[in-house]
This record gives structure tokens, sequence and C-alpha cells, in this order.
């Protein structure tokens, strides 16, 4: 496959979960490689002065409508976490861990995490019931959580988020297909575009 998609991510985004939903099917449909990047979404809100629409009284409820609209649009399950916004350091350790050391489980990881944020809408700002989604997902919570300590994987995230800002991302979800960058997931119809 010589196109693909580079899908900049943090689990803490309702946004990008919905292009999370969309994005393998459109990528098989289009012959391309789905390539994960995960970023650590806070980081890059800080170094380019951004910060989510959720935090902008007027757009709030206009922006639960409409993630609302998109889920149904998309056929999805989706429900509005009220435990948002959650630090999200220590699960996009965790993601970046489970792609170094295990890229073979790192899609079904990914899955969990996702699906326990914006479908059972479970506090992930709690460790205890961090450690209790990754039980119920089949993965060793305990080997997962040592992870998040791992100086390489601390630095590996760290790295891929100012490496995402140096390339001109300023939030999630954000899409490059080669050298053009696609925000938001109601810019799926421009990524299909690219990649056609």
């Amino acid at each position: 496959m010589s196109k693909s998609v580079e899908f900049y991510f943090d689990l803490g985004s309702p946004t990008t979960y919905l292009a999370y939903t969309q994005l393998p099917a459109l990528c098989a449909q289009t012959n391309s490689q789905l390539i994960y990047r995960p970023i650590l979404l806070g980081g890059v809100f800080k170094a380019t002065g951004n910060a989510s629409p959720a935090t902008v009284p007027a757009k709030n409820p206009y922006l639960f409508k409409d993630l609302n609209r998109f889920a149904k649009r998309y056929g999805v399950a989706f429900q509005f976490n009220p435990h948002f916004p959650v630090n999200t350091l220590l699960l996009m350790r965790a993601v970046t861990g489970i792609q170094l050391r295990h890229p073979e489980r790192f899609e079904a990881f990914v899955d969990c995490l996702f699906r326990a944020f914006w479908v059972d809408a479970r506090n992930l700002n709690d460790p205890a019931t961090v450690t209790a989604v990754l039980n119920e997902g089949g993965f060793d919570a305990d080997y997962v959580l040592t992870l998040t300590n791992d100086e390489q994987v601390k630095q590996t995230l760290k790295t891929a988020t100012e490496a995402a800002i140096d390339r001109g991302i300023f939030g999630a979800p954000s899409m490059f297909v080669g050298n053009e960058l696609f925000f938001g997931q109601d810019r799926l119809d421009f990524v299909r575009e690219a990649l056609a």
C-alpha cells in the first residue's frame, strides 16, 4: 500500500473517538494504510495556545448536540463522558507503551480505552477505574501501569507530541495524507478525496 493516513490522536477527545470509528473502514475502502500516531493533546494545546471547544461556554451546548448528530450519522455508540475533561498523560503513555512493546495488541488496547471513555463513560481520571477497565479488557493492568513509568515510553510520547507540533498540528484529531493536514472528524470526506 503506497497510500496512508497518519492519525494523530488522544483518547480524551470525543471528536477523535468519532474519527477513530470511521478511519479503518475509510482506509480499507481506499486501499490505504492507517498509521496511528499517539500524542498528548494537553501538550499540543499548551504549545499552540489552543483549547478544547468544550471550554468555550457558548460552544459547549452546541458541541454536545453536534457530537450526537455525527454519532447517529455514523451509526456508532457514543455517550458524552461526564468526567470530561480527563488528564490523559497516563493513558497516552499506556497507549504509547503498548504500541512500542506489543504492537500486535495495540488496536485492541486503543479500542478498549476509547469504548470505556466514549461509550461506557467510565471515569478514566480514577486509577482504580483504569485498572478495572484494563483487566476487563483482557490486559494486565499492573504491567500496563509499569509501562507508563518506563523512560523510553515517556520520551517517545514527548518526542511524538513535539514532532506533531513541529508539523503544524494544533488539535486532535489531525490526519495527514502525504504532507496535507486535515483537522477534525468532520473533514473525513477531504481525507477520502486526498486518498483517491
